[in-house]
């Protein structure tokens, strides 16, 4: 494609396509990563709830199938428990656990804040991109970032936070429209408890206006279309989540990829009921009785962890009903059974024959 595409040559890929970082689940599978390099796009590791050490053995897994480069996504926010309320929603949680056969874990609820360790061994391992989500890498992260010429990648919602990365030191900007599976990016959710929720074509130019870094455009990005759609508007790639969580390689459960297929553009809403922040998600029994109750979900990370053993037993016995069934909303787009490279590829090649078919190419 003979476009000027500064983000290519910053990151070292061929093609301007990102794998998004989905993090939970062991959904970015070295595989997927891999084959996503391999494609010439850049694959992501989802780190953000791994172990420091699991990291540590999955990137050295994925360089033994890859030379090319790739990227690590954490969360770049405080892991602070707030458990006030907390029994009234462990009430609620109580019946979905009988509904799947567990017993409420009877323990102090504590979330392990990893961030320093897990960074700490992207830096041993000489991780060649860090992306975040839920803000930007804190200061004395992003200078020894800077120092190990780490690039780094921050997710943005408004114009606003994407000035703010930038002025901290983002090397590549990733816009993030309201049509997004999975967390919103928003990095204040006082601000914006519901995230704060700007379509892709409103927020990319917007954003491409007012930084100098390169912009990558994420949210409801299936094809080839949407790849040139997003060039058209200034932004330098595109970041694919949901389809590639679609795909072959992609660890998502079976019945979460079927659920994918089933869904629409409908399907979805935003929901803080899993994890406690803002989150694009099929809609199901968990998010529905959450939503009837009327009871406020605990903030993030608290309402994550003890949602967990739900989400778990709900993954173990294949039901849908009470998972956290992430998901953008273009979901018609999906083809079945396609590999991670072959979305790549097909990516890329539709929007080669858009660009001829418009001759500008």
């Amino acid at each position: 494609m003979n476009l000027d595409n500064r983000v290519c040559e910053m990151l070292d890929i061929k093609v301007p396509i990102i794998q998004a970082g989905m993090a939970g689940d062991e959904i970015t599978t070295v595989d997927l990563i891999v084959n996503v390099c391999e494609a010439g796009g850049l694959g992501t590791l989802g780190a953000a709830y791994m172990h420091p050490e699991d990291i540590r053995q999955a990137v050295r897994e994925i360089r033994k199938y890859t030379k090319r480069p790739f990227a690590v996504n954490l969360f770049a926010t405080e892991m602070a428990d707030n458990t006030g309320g907390l029994e009234e929603v462990q009430q609620l949680l109580d019946t979905m656990r009988g509904v799947l056969s567990i017993k409420r874990i009877e323990q102090e609820v504590k979330t392990k804040n990893l961030f320093k360790e897990q960074f700490k061994v992207l830096v041993e391992e000489q991780v060649p991109i860090v992306s975040t989500a839920f803000g930007v890498l804190p200061p004395y992260a992003m200078k020894i970032a800077k120092e190990n010429d780490i690039k780094v990648m921050t997710m943005v919602t408004t114009v606003k936070e994407a000035l703010t990365a930038q002025e901290q030191g983002t090397d590549v900007i990733i816009a993030q429209g309201s049509e997004a599976g999975g967390h919103r990016g928003t990095f204040d959710v006082n601000e914006h408890p519901y995230g704060a929720n700007i379509g892709l074509f409103s927020l990319v130019p917007q954003i491409v206006d007012q930084v100098d870094v390169p912009v990558i455009a994420t949210g409801g990005i299936m094809d080839g279309r949407g790849l040139i759609a997003a060039l058209a508007l200034g932004a330098s790639g595109v970041q694919m989540g949901t389809a590639f969580l679609a795909t072959q390689e992609s660890g998502a459960h079976p019945c979460y990829k079927e659920a994918l297929h089933e869904s629409n553009e409908e399907s979805t809403v935003l929901t803080r009921h899993f994890s406690g922040r803002p989150a694009r998600g099929i809609a199901n029994t968990f998010i529905k009785e959450f939503e009837t109750s009327k009871i406020q979900p605990l903030c993030f990370p608290t309402q994550n962890t003890i949602t967990g053993d739900i989400r778990k037993a709900a993954a173990k016995l294949g039901d849908k009903e009470y998972m956290s069934l992430w998901c953008g909303q273009s979901t018609r787009l999906l083809e079945r059974d396609r590999t991670a490279a072959d979305l790549v590829k097909a990516t890329m090649q539709q929007a080669e024959n858009i660009l001829k078919t418009l001759n500008y190419s």
